[in-house]
């Protein structure tokens, strides 16, 4: 592969030989080192073959000496076809008309990278950049990276470190989010743990103070389950942070409304395409007219960017928008499928109800259907963590 592109670069020629002895020409190549492929035998007096343009003219001299007719048949590489647009003054000029361009626009920023954020997103970082001079047509060599990086992280508190290199048309920015500390505990203050919730106490374990219950005890919820105010006969009464961890098991009945008649789409089978290029930051559309036809149709959106070999990324966007028209009719759910949405929603608002650490034991979903509306109840047995801390006023 590597030697072909090196003849097309070079040029190459097929040509035809024909005489009463063709063998002397092949004699002749070996003899002065000519190299040459894809012979091809036409007769016993003729054959093809291909070589470069250079060994061609070669040949053609040393082929003087010998009785032997040689004609070029066909010319292929970039010497010919340079040779055909030499004199294409109007070619060359917008070719170094884009060159020109492309070179001029290396030293502005038509691209970025963002890596490291998780929280923090992308439009967030852009929508500060922009607000502090840095966005898409700006001048590279122009960024001040040590005043960008403090101004960034006033804007953005949630990050401890943001870089911005510029290489190329491309700006490269890194980021660190910030990890917060942990919530400082002051030992001094008093406090109890009482219960959240009403449940069914499975463990507890303080970790200062005094328990109040033993597993298996049920409690309602803001009972005492770990006192922070411990009595002995030597010290009196001691005010202690009453903190530890208990779990007990819960019970949940949620209750949600499926309607079993609904408005559904159904997409008329004519689509629309309407293309448009982001120069920078101007929009050319092109196609006649700009509005949506009718309120009644989708609008799919996928853009490219466009790119040089080698990932150079250009000031130039490729919009393709197809536009779907669709008609509401009324459509009826199965209770099969009522039911499956219902089980989704409830299951969504019991993980809320839940938070961290809390797991569902047992489950069941029980319905009624009244007129075209499912009432759906779900009835869950969990264990959670339900010791919550309140502190004790200061007098």
């Amino acid at each position: 592969m590597l030697i072909h592109i090196v003849n097309l670069l070079k040029g190459q020629v097929t040509g035809r030989v024909e005489s009463g002895f063709p063998e002397r020409v092949l004699n002749l190549c070996a003899e002065y080192g000519i190299p040459f492929w894809e012979l091809n035998w036409e007769s016993p007096v003729a054959f093809t073959f291909t070589l470069t343009r250079r060994d061609w003219k070669r040949l053609r001299k040393l082929s003087k000496k010998i009785d032997c007719e040689l004609t070029a048949q066909r010319w292929k590489g970039a010497p010919f076809f340079l040779g055909r647009i030499r004199r294409r003054y109007a070619l060359w000029g917008t070719l170094f008309a884009c060159l020109a361009l492309l070179v001029w626009g290396s030293f502005f920023i038509w691209d970025f990278d963002i890596e490291g954020n998780e929280t923090v997103s992308d439009q967030e970082i852009l929508r500060a950049l922009e607000k502090y001079g840095v966005a898409f047509g700006t001048y590279g060599y122009a960024v001040d990276s040590f005043d960008l990086r403090n101004d960034m992280l006033l804007e953005i508190p949630e990050l401890s470190y943001i870089a911005v290199n510029v290489r190329g048309c491309r700006a490269y920015v890194q980021v660190r989010e910030r990890i917060e500390p942990p919530e400082i505990i002051s030992k001094r203050q008093p406090g109890n743990t009482v219960a959240a919730k009403d449940a069914l106490v499975t463990t507890i374990a303080p970790w200062e103070g005094e328990k109040q219950v033993l597993p298996g005890t049920t409690v309602r919820a803001g009972q005492l389950l770990i006192a922070g105010v411990v009595e002995n006969d030597f010290a009196g009464a001691r005010y202690t942070r009453g903190m530890g961890e208990v779990y007990g098991r819960t019970w949940y009945e949620l209750r949600c409304q499926v309607p079993l008649t609904f408005q559904k789409r159904r997409y008329t089978g004519v689509r629309k395409i309407r293309r448009s290029l982001l120069i920078g930051k101007n929009r050319v559309n092109l196609y006649i007219g700009s509005s949506i036809p009718g309120d009644t149709c989708d609008k799919i959106v996928t853009s490219e960017k466009w790119s040089l070999p080698g990932g150079v990324a250009l000031p130039v966007t490729s919009v393709t928008e197809e536009l779907r028209p669709y008609t509401l009719e009324e459509g009826r759910r199965t209770e099969a499928e009522a039911l499956r949405l219902a089980d989704l929603v409830l299951a969504g608002q019991l993980e809320q109800a839940l938070g961290e650490g809390g797991e569902v034991l047992e489950r069941s979903l029980g319905y009624e259907i009244v007129g075209d509306t499912m009432l759906v109840t779900l009835s869950a047995e969990c264990e959670e963590q339900i010791g919550q801390f309140v502190e004790i006023p200061k007098e």
